[in-house]
């Protein structure tokens, strides 16, 4: 299982700035539906909320996007750290005997 793990970290390391990204873009969108001139939106279920309301949504999707996206991206770092020193220590290993 923690191998598998490892694996999806290190190939699709992309994925994490990708989704970093989208929470960047809801928090700006968020940002936008608190503008003074924004007050009511109706879904398209009929029901009518507060832009506010909207923003808070947005805020918090796109701050657990965000929060995602840097815990894949630090994954990623420690796997390759500990790659790193993984080689260095075989490296030596082989030339000291």
């Amino acid at each position: 299982m923690l191998n598998s793990i490892k694996t999806a970290v290190q190939e699709f390391g992309w994925i994490h700035t990708g989704i970093g990204l989208c929470g960047n873009v809801l928090f700006l969108l968020g940002s936008i539906a608190f503008l003074p001139s924004l007050t009511l939106v109706q879904m398209p279920w009929g029901a009518v909320v507060e832009w506010q309301t909207v923003g808070v949504w947005l805020f918090i999707t796109g701050a657990a996007l965000m929060a995602v996206g840097s815990l894949g991206s630090l994954l990623v770092q420690v796997y390759e750290a500990q790659a790193r020193r993984q080689s260095a220590d075989d490296r030596s290993r082989s030339g000291a005997g």
